[in-house]
């Protein structure tokens, strides 16, 4: 009878390390310094040296730091510049395991050209943000609806976009059925997956693993450790009751996020839309591969969505 109850504990020690392992490889926080400020021809190509560029345009910019409080009591931590009461803002949510530098580095100066500030955010659990666990959006999507309240009221803006690559676009497309502030006139989604439950699967089938089991695991390591459910939120779902316009942007050749889930984004949302893939462009890449391409379609959507001089109503 001991022997059997030190082996029950000994299968219940290894089931729970087991969680632990799923929790900690899916949902905990973890940067690497060389994948966010070292980049290499022998990993991205001839893109590093754009890549470079970008870091080195953002460490040129003149930033002031800015703290809020999550709703679940963390500090959040995002940086400013270029940002004047009644002019158009920026705010820019990175991806999974990264930062802004990194993901919006070479689209800040386009940015600021077209007139804009520009609120760079460290998401939960990156960075110099609190916290410890990375939701897939289920709860990143509050402290984007706190973000961009707090940039309404601190700074007035004449309009509002919100930003998002990877986990970022999924994110702010999460937060389009919250009641975000008036000012916020599109959200702009670069490679987004449909819900945090897809693309866990879909990396899972990725690497060959059996998907049932292993998706039950890292569920259930999120709801122990990260207290979280994974299907909680659903983009997908979300843009369901979208009303803000939104612009869908992913490379055809993503190897990461499906281009087909954000054609299924597209296909939910039921606000004024427009999507543009870009052939031949990689994972959070399709700026860096088709620039004017990229530019031509955010300019057609800031001219179609940010207010007229005369002050039109919002789309």
């Amino acid at each position: 009878m001991k022997g059997a109850l030190i082996a029950l504990a000994l299968l219940a020690g290894l089931g729970m390390l087991l969680l632990w392992l799923c929790y900690c490889l899916a949902f905990h926080r973890y940067q690497r310094d060389k994948t966010l400020n070292v980049f290499e021809e022998s990993r991205y190509g001839n893109l590093a040296a754009a890549m470079r560029a970008g870091r080195a345009f953002y460490e040129s910019l003149q930033f002031e730091d800015a703290d809020i409080s999550s709703f679940d009591g963390l500090r959040l931590h995002g940086q400013f510049c270029g940002v004047r009461e009644g002019k158009p803002l920026m705010l820019l949510f990175h991806g999974w395991r990264s930062c802004a530098a990194r993901d919006f580095g070479c689209v800040l100066e386009f940015y600021l050209s077209q007139g804009f500030g520009l609120l760079l955010v460290d998401q939960r659990a990156h960075s110099k943000s609190g916290g410890k666990v990375i939701s897939f959006g289920v709860n990143e999507r509050y402290d984007c609806l706190a973000w961009a309240r707090w940039a309404d009221q601190r700074f007035h803006p004449t309009a509002m976009y919100l930003d998002g690559i990877s986990m970022g676009a999924a994110t702010v497309l999460m937060a389009s059925e919250l009641d975000l502030p008036a000012s916020v006139r599109g959200i702009i989604a670069d490679c987004g997956y449909t819900s945090p439950r897809d693309i866990l699967r879909k990396v899972i089938r990725q690497l060959h693993l059996p998907v049932g089991p292993v998706y039950f695991l890292l569920r259930l390591s999120a709801r122990l450790f990260g207290h979280f459910d994974p299907e909680a939120a659903s983009a997908a779902k979300a843009l369901a009751h979208c009303r803000v316009p939104v612009l869908f942007a992913h490379g055809e050749a993503d190897g990461f996020v499906p281009c087909d889930m954000a054609r299924e984004n597209y296909a939910r949302c039921a606000a004024p839309k427009r999507m543009m893939t870009v052939p031949g462009a990689d994972h959070g890449f399709s700026y860096l591969i088709d620039r004017p391409g990229v530019e031509a379609a955010l300019k057609r959507f800031f001219a179609e969505t940010l207010p007229k001089a005369n002050g039109d109503s919002k789309p």
